[in-house]
């Protein structure tokens, strides 16, 4: 309240509003004072972001402590996330380690066709495809003139541009590894026979660059890749699996013969 002079009246209702036995006017602001936070609210917001802050901070720490490590071996046995695989040796300092696998009712030579056509603007990932593959459906059928891989091609990794890895080692119906020609990334494919048909492992290794301009992308991109690869290995199963029950193989046979 804003007064001419003396103190104020115990009640001025509104702007204007003579003064008993005076002839000044008082301006009184309805309600409370712009800018002023009652004590008790100012507590009650103290306590909410605190609130946040600690509900943000506990699932955090069960991210890194639970969510994280279950993703980075999803799908995989002790075994296979503790072995050491042929294309280990490409990044000597991995920072990132992801080895995630999934059985597939299917030989690995009906597997194989499916990582061979793989990439951007290809056959696509069979994950999320508006984020990977520009809104494209991913293919649905093996392709035939995606089934030649040799080493030095690109895996495309972005629709339209030549960004992605390189393939540097590949044994058909066994495995296939990619690399950043750099040293500071690698992507494994290993398909191992087994009872129910094929084990598909899949490994990624990176090397990381704290304190740098590629740190932010690092950590979403490594984070990113854990959730997309599951959903691609998925993709894969589902594909392989429709593909081998119309087109089974036949006893001490090979669906290409």
């Amino acid at each position: 309240m804003a007064l001419g002079r003396g103190a104020a009246p115990e009640a001025v209702t509104r702007c204007g509003d003579p003064l008993p036995d005076a002839g000044w006017s008082c301006c009184w602001a309805e309600g409370p004072v712009a800018g002023a936070v009652p004590g008790e609210a100012w507590l009650n917001r103290a306590r909410g972001f605190a609130f946040a802050a600690a509900l943000g901070a506990g699932l955090a720490v069960v991210y890194v402590k639970v969510v994280r490590p279950w993703a980075l071996r999803w799908g995989a046995t002790g075994r296979e996330a503790d072995r050491r695989l042929p294309g280990d040796g490409v990044v000597q300092r991995a920072d990132f380690v992801a080895t995630q696998a999934i059985t597939i009712h299917a030989a690995p030579d009906q597997v194989w066709p499916w990582l061979v056509q793989i990439g951007s603007g290809r056959a696509g990932w069979y994950s999320y495809d508006r984020l990977d593959n520009a809104g494209v459906p991913s293919a649905a059928e093996i392709l035939p003139e995606l089934q030649q891989r040799k080493a030095g091609d690109l895996v495309p990794m972005v629709a339209g541009r030549d960004i992605g890895a390189w393939v540097k080692e590949l044994e058909p119906d066994q495995r296939m590894l990619w690399w950043d020609q750099k040293g500071e990334y690698s992507w494994e494919w290993l398909l191992e026979p087994a009872e129910a048909g094929t084990r598909l492992v899949s490994r990624l290794r990176a090397t990381r660059h704290p304190w740098t301009r590629r740190m932010l992308y690092e950590v979403v991109a490594t984070n990113g890749d854990i959730i997309m690869t599951r959903k691609m290995l998925c993709g894969i199963k589902t594909r392989a699996e429709r593909l081998a029950a119309l087109c089974p193989v036949p006893a001490g046979g090979s669906p290409r013969s």
